[in-house]
This record gives structure tokens, C-alpha cells and sequence, in this order.
């Protein structure tokens, strides 16, 4: 059979065949001298089967060479494809949680019939602070969480440290709000100043912009988020305050850290 008839009947491209006998996976049964014109017999189209069923599985050409030119043992096919499965459970979760992730996309902008917001899931850098910390009531945080940053600028002032990092963490208890604000500093524990250490963190991440009286409507769209796409909370949720310097808020930009899991 002429190279072309037997692509056709194998139903793979002529060029594949001619990758196939530059590997030694598969030449042709014979050459001829004087034309170059490659032929095959009836009997090399279940080799070419075997390479096409194996390529199918996932295996690479190399493992198909391997597989085709050694006649390896039930074991060790068997290897080959539990790491192949592994392979593709993998592939189908990292699809599912994409499918997942349109799928909340489309109700938030069917619910809100307007464009929603974009969130990533990254790793959060650790950061050393240099805060206070309090438990706050829920409704005060509005009028408490600006003098606690002043109080702690303040201090910082004094020792000519760094005020371009400004984080604050929430974290509900049964007491209220634990609350930790600070800046990103190095040092040792300025004046009354505590020194807290955050941890490297998977978080869900989304942009607040604007004043701080509306960030609970930027929070409350996360947190639908990470219940709509398998996750679960993992810490204290993070504001980041990328740029906080106007009296009236209007130009803020806030990042909101949410630490995640996969849900078990």
C-alpha cells in the first residue's frame, strides 16, 4: 500500500506517518530506490492502531516508542497509564473549577445585569506589621479603623520608618471584630506598637475602588464568589490600601485578600 492509501485507511496525515519512521516507531515495510516512494503492508496497520490507541490514552511518542519497540510488560503499561490518569483528573479538575468559575461569572451578571467584578486566586506575599490590634463592634469599624491607622502612623513617624504598605485584617469572633492595622516594617517593636506576622497566603483577590462606606458591598460580592466557585475561608480576610490619600475617598484603590482552600 502506497503511503497515501495507508494514511487514509489509518485515518492519520501523511506527514505523521513520515514522523513516525524518522522516530523508528513505525517505517515503511519497504522504499522504493529509484522513486523514494514509501510502502506499507496490510499487516502494519495494527502497529499503526497500537500508536494511534496509546497517543488517544495520552501517552507521549517517546512512551509509545518505548511501548511499541520493547513489548513491555502488564506492569509497567500499567504504570504508564495510572500516571497518565492522574494526569487527566488533574486536567478535568483544573476544567471544572474553570467551568465553575464562567458559571458564577454568568448569574453575577445575570443577577446584577451590568459587568461584575474580576477575581484572581494568588498567593499573597507574607508581611511583617507594625500595628495595633483591637476586638472591635461590628457597626464601629467606619469610625475606629482611621485613628487606629493615625495612631499607628504616628509612632512610625517617629522612627522615619516606611508608610507606603498600609494593611488591615478582620477576623469575626464571638467577641466582635478582631481587627489588626499596621504598616509593612522591619524593625523591632516601635514604642507601644505590636509586631504581627502575616503569613503567605492562597487568597481570593478583587479591587475595591472608591470610598470606604461601600466596601462592605465589594466584600459581600467575594464572599458569594468563593461560595459559588468550591472554596472555603482559610484566615482573617486582608484590605491592602494601594492608594488611600484624599480626604473624600473618591480615588482610593483597595485591594480586598481574601484567604482561601478547597472546599473538603
Amino acid at each position: 500500500m502506497l503511503i497515501g492509501d495507508f494514511a487514509r485507511l489509518g485515518q492519520v496525515s501523511v506527514r505523521m506517518l513520515r514522523h513516525y519512521d524518522q522516530m523508528g516507531l513505525l517505517s515503511p515495510a519497504s522504499v522504493d530506490q529509484w522513486t523514494g516512494y514509501r510502502s506499507y503492508s496490510p499487516e502494519q496497520l495494527s502497529v499503526l492502531n497500537r500508536i494511534v490507541a496509546l497517543k488517544d490514552l495520552g501517552l507521549s511518542l517517546d512512551q509509545v516508542s518505548h511501548i511499541v519497540a520493547n513489548r513491555v510488560s502488564a506492569e509497567e503499561l500499567r504504570g504508564m497509564l495510572r500516571l497518565c490518569q492522574v494526569k487527566v483528573e488533574e486536567e478535568m479538575r483544573v476544567a471544572g473549577s474553570r467551568l465553575a468559575a464562567v458559571e458564577s461569572r454568568l448569574r453575577m451578571i445575570e443577577r446584577e445585569d451590568t459587568m461584575s467584578t474580576d477575581y484572581v486566586v494568588k498567593t499573597i506575599d507574607g508581611v511583617r506589621l507594625a500595628a495595633v490590634t483591637g476586638t472591635l463592634e461590628p457597626d464601629r469599624l467606619g469610625d475606629l479603623i482611621g485613628p487606629m491607622f493615625d495612631q499607628v502612623q504616628s509612632v512610625l513617624e517617629l522612627v522615619h520608618a516606611s508608610l507606603s504598605t498600609p494593611i488591615a485584617t478582620y477576623a469575626e469572633t464571638e467577641e466582635g471584630m478582631d481587627v489588626v492595622v499596621g504598616f509593612a516594617y522591619d524593625g523591632e517593636a516601635p514604642g507601644d506598637l505590636t509586631i504581627v506576622n502575616l503569613p503567605a497566603e492562597k487568597a481570593v483577590c478583587g479591587v475595591h475602588l472608591g470610598p470606604m462606606n461601600k466596601i462592605s458591598e465589594s466584600w459581600q460580592a467575594i464572599h458569594r464568589w468563593v461560595a459559588e466557585n468550591g472554596y472555603e475561608y482559610a484566615g482573617p480576610c486582608r484590605e491592602l490600601y494601594v492608594r488611600a490619600e484624599s480626604e473624600d475617598q473618591q480615588d482610593w484603590v483597595t485591594e480586598l485578600q481574601q484567604p482561601v482552600r478547597i472546599r473538603s
